[in-house]
């Protein structure tokens, strides 16, 4: 068994081991992408393990193949069943990361995938805590930009899509930087490799809208909302790069990321180049619902046990 990652998986509707989830060489998903994933968090409050966004995450993930007519053989009840009893199943008692993926199998060379093309799903888990310091990271403005509805629908969380990140994320990386900031096909700000991102200027937090080929992520609408209920003004609107260079506060939201503040970008100190007020309450209060310690928000969290 790979190291971190729990014994049990889940595999076209049954609970195997790790080892013996295999898939064939011939697999269509391996040569084109073909593949629909998300990124699920639970949290462990010492009393119980609290899924976030449960039945959000999955109605996402269907939307995902709906774009590329990849059709999902199991009913949203199914596979939120899958998910809370995969956690039981392998006694998770700790902050994990789970993983459901579908992807398209054994079809030839055929790149005319239907809703008749075989389709294989499955899921994953393993412990997950920070991924990135919660005390601020640098990001670096990358030279490549963020594909458009124009050839590519960013709505879908397709494996494929996530090869512009990894160009943008390698290229960052080599720059000495934490992550990368993408600019969309206009030279706006689009979004992180993995995250969504958002500005503070004057007490008002901005977003960039969808139409900067930004993903419509769940971490993001939950942030707009916390924000709206501590009374701030929330804009989706284009950013540009020089707008985001003056800004307050940035900070990026995802599932992985949670809440992360970014304290210099293009080696340029952001605001006073630590982690800002409104940043800092907005983590707060996150970290509050996740662990299911807001009532007004426990119907985002799925308890486990």
């Amino acid at each position: 068994m790979k190291p971190g990652i729990s014994k049990f998986v889940w595999f076209d509707g049954k609970y195997t081991t790790l080892e013996k989830a295999k898939v064939p060489i011939t697999t269509h998903a391996i040569h084109y992408g073909t593949s629909i994933f998300e990124g699920i968090r639970a949290y462990w409050n010492s009393e119980n393990l609290n899924i976030f966004r449960l039945e959000d995450h999955i109605k996402r993930f269907r939307n995902s193949g709906r774009f590329y007519s990849i059709s999902l053989g199991y009913t949203d009840e199914e596979l939120i069943d899958a998910v809370i009893n995969l956690c039981k199943k392998n006694n998770i008692k700790k902050s994990c990361y789970i993983r459901p993926f579908y992807f398209v199998g054994e079809y030839g060379i055929n790149l005319h995938v239907n809703e008749n093309a075989p389709v294989h799903a499955a899921m994953f888990m393993f412990p997950f805590g920070d991924l990135f310091n919660k005390n601020g990271i640098s990001a670096g403005i990358s030279s490549w930009r963020k594909f458009s509805d124009a050839s590519t629908p960013p709505l879908a969380k397709m494996g494929g899509n996530y090869l512009n990140s990894i160009l943008a994320t390698q290229e960052c990386k080599r720059n000495g930087y934490d992550e990368a900031i993408m600019l969309d096909l206009k030279g706006n700000v689009s979004e992180a490799p993995g995250e969504n991102i958002f500005t503070v200027k004057d007490g008002k937090l901005m977003t960039p809208p969808l139409s900067s080929s930004a993903l419509e992520g769940l971490t993001r609408d939950s942030v707009i909302k916390l924000a709206e209920d501590f009374g701030y003004q929330v804009k989706e609107s284009e950013i540009t790069r020089g707008q985001m260079y003056l800004a307050d506060e940035v900070f990026l939201t995802g599932t992985a990321a949670e809440i992360t503040p970014i304290t210099h970008i293009d080696n340029k100190k952001i605001g006073t180049g630590k982690t800002g007020k409104i940043t800092q309450q907005l983590m707060s209060a996150y970290l509050d619902v996740v662990m299911n310690k807001n009532e007004k928000y426990s119907s985002w969290v799925t308890s486990v046990y």
